[in-house]
């Protein structure tokens, strides 16, 4: 059986041009898209009704013929009729997708094609653009349009650079908001680092009156001796970033050793195995977990010192410190962290000797935990300890009868606990907001003389803040919150009260110093003045006594001005032994070198007023 004329074709090996044959000089696809055109002109011819090919730059395979989309029809030519059949023995399924193929198969070349002509027009238009920049600039030194091919491709591989920094710019920045796109963070000078980080007005007028003992707060604390410092630490406070810089962040002659894995760290004073740190991250949860006032002061004599026989007990001061923040947020917080599965179940709550009985402290929900709770549930259990938490912990609560409400009236007793918490929280060696992160560092290394390594961060984006809450339910956590807002309004009025005291006082200092420097400078000025007159006078004694007719008067007041030298470098000297040595005289130069600062302060609230 004799096969088609197509089939034949399409076995048979490439023809080779015949032997001096001229050479083709056309582009062999563009040759044969010519020849195809030619053959299709040509009328009852079986090109006709053939596809002439791929677009340009686009390849079939190894010598194979183009596909057809559906089979031809009938033609006058043996040769097409012969073809036809051969494409309708395939299958449908399989003849779509051949064409489904093909298709695909053009259109990725073409995009293909598209991309590589419009990068070479770009390039070739920016190296017009920048050869005429150039050639302007550097005149005949800078010749672009003889640029090389190396040179061009090292032009485009600039200008592909540059378009994807600025769309991975865009990426990260989608905003103005960036702080790369702030240009004038780079003109703004240097903020003070103390400013209001809350971003309130930076002018504050006290609302309450203090004492001077009240805003001077600088602890006599001395690491080697048996002073230790007792951390209270209640929930959701930012006290778990303020307990790791007690033990990571801090200047110390023999810092905590801190091993990875562990969150306790060991904080022992310089040549003692003795902790002067009482604290989550050094001593873990000793009297309980997160223990409040009345907890602290009953249990942590016992834990260092229970081991010791009585007459052989150091008698040591215990420096309590802690930190507060907003009841709102601090609310909102801990909702937050009980709807992750936070119960605090380990807390001991132990008051005059025992735990509160389940009468007294009922639970606010049945299970494990109270994982999910909606705000509204939060909120409506009356016996959730969240209400009030900072004062019911800062207060003494053996005042009231502990938990047990029935000793005294709500009214009498919201007031009692509110009194007691302030006048705790006044008296203690230290305490710091959450909302002032660079405040709280300056006032705790003033008042124990303890400098950290690096400054504080302020985080204004917390779980709290992602809270989006009304008018109606904010108004309503003040509500549950109410002594809690009220002693967070005094602490705050104190604590921004002692960082002006303190401030004040450092610029007082500054200036005193800048002013006994300026005394020294000058004494020594005139006393290398008068050295050299003196020289000048022993050296020339004829011409000096023909000059000055009286020579007892310059002796007279050299010796004058010499004497209130020495009297001026004896009080300077005076003054900086005393400073050298506070411990001696602590109490005279409390009085003395304070007087004038405080009373100048005073003055100025008494003003604001």
């Amino acid at each position: 059986m004799a096969l088609p004329v197509c089939a034949v074709r399409a076995f048979e090996p490439p023809r080779q041009p015949e032997r001096g044959a001229p050479a083709r000089t056309t582009c062999p696809r563009r040759h044969s898209r010519v020849e195809a055109e030619l053959a299709a002109s040509r009328p009852g011819s079986v090109a006709a009704s053939v596809r002439a090919g791929p677009p340009r730059g686009v390849s079939h395979g190894f010598h194979t013929r183009p596909l057809l989309d559906k089979p031809r029809k009938a033609s006058s030519s043996l040769a097409g009729a012969a073809c036809a059949p051969l494409f309708a023995l395939l299958s449908r399924g399989r003849r779509r997708r051949m064409h489904v193929l093909r298709r695909r198969w053009d259109l990725g070349s073409l995009c293909r094609a598209l991309l590589t002509r419009g990068l070479a027009a770009l390039g070739h238009s920016l190296k017009h653009v920048l050869g005429a920049i150039f050639s302007k600039i550097f005149g005949p030194l800078a010749s672009v349009g003889n640029m090389d091919e190396k040179s061009n491709k090292l032009l485009l591989a600039l200008v592909m650079l540059f378009l994807f920094a600025v769309i991975v710019l865009q990426y990260v920045c989608p905003g103005t908001e960036c702080q790369l796109l702030r240009l004038q963070a780079f003109s703004s000078p240097v903020p003070d680092p103390y400013r209001s980080e809350d971003e309130s007005s930076a002018r504050f007028v006290p609302r309450y009156n203090f004492t001077r003992g009240d805003l001077l707060r600088k602890v006599d604390f001395d690491i080697k001796g048996d002073d230790l410092i007792v951390f209270l630490h209640i929930q959701k406070t930012g006290g778990t970033t303020f307990g790791r810089h007690l033990v990571r962040n801090i200047q110390l002659e023999q810092p905590c050793e801190c091993r990875v894995g562990q969150k306790k760290c060991t904080c022992h004073r310089p040549g003692k195995r003795e902790t002067w740190l009482f604290s989550r991250f050094s001593t873990g949860w000793s009297c309980g977990l997160h223990a409040d006032w009345t907890e602290l002061t009953s249990c942590v004599p016992s834990v260092v010192d229970g081991k010791r026989d009585a007459r052989l007990r150091p008698s040591r001061n215990f420096h309590y410190i802690t930190i507060l923040r907003d009841p709102v947020s601090r609310y909102l917080s801990e909702w937050r962290h009980v709807q992750r599965g936070a119960t605090w179940k380990a807390s001991l709550h132990v008051c005059d000797g025992r735990p509160p009985t389940s009468e007294e402290l009922p639970s606010c929900y049945t299970g494990d935990d109270w994982s999910g709770c909606p705000l509204k549930e939060f909120m409506d259990c009356p016996y959730n300890l969240a209400n009030n938490r900072q004062v019911r912990m800062l207060s003494d609560l053996t005042l009231v009868g502990c938990y047990n409400l029935s000793v005294m009236p709500e009214k009498q007793r919201n007031k009692v606990l509110l009194e007691s918490a302030k006048s705790n929280l006044k008296h203690m060696a230290f305490f710091g907001l959450t909302e002032f992160q660079r405040k709280t560092q300056y006032l705790f290394e003033k008042t124990f003389n303890m400098n950290f390594i690096s400054p504080f961060t302020q985080y204004n984006t917390t779980r709290a803040s992602s809270v989006e809450i009304n008018e109606e339910i904010q108004k309503r956590i003040e509500g549950l919150n109410f002594l809690d807002m009220e002693l967070y309004s005094y602490a705050k009025d104190l604590f921004l009260q002692r960082y002006q005291f303190m401030r004040q006082k450092e610029h007082q200092e500054a200036r005193r110093k800048r002013q006994e420097q300026r005394k020294f400078l000058k004494g020594r000025l005139l006393q290398t003045h008068f050295q050299s007159q003196g020289q000048g006078q022993s050296q020339n004694p004829n011409q000096n006594q023909s000059q000055n007719p009286n020579p007892n008067a310059n002796q007279n007041l050299t010796q004058n001005l010499m004497q209130n030298l020495m009297q001026n470098l004896t009080q300077s000297s005076s003054q900086k032994q005393n400073r050298e040595s506070p411990k001696q005289n602590s109490g005279k130069e409390q009085n003395d070198n304070t007087s004038n600062g405080t009373n100048d302060y005073i003055g100025s609230v008494e003003k604001w007023r």
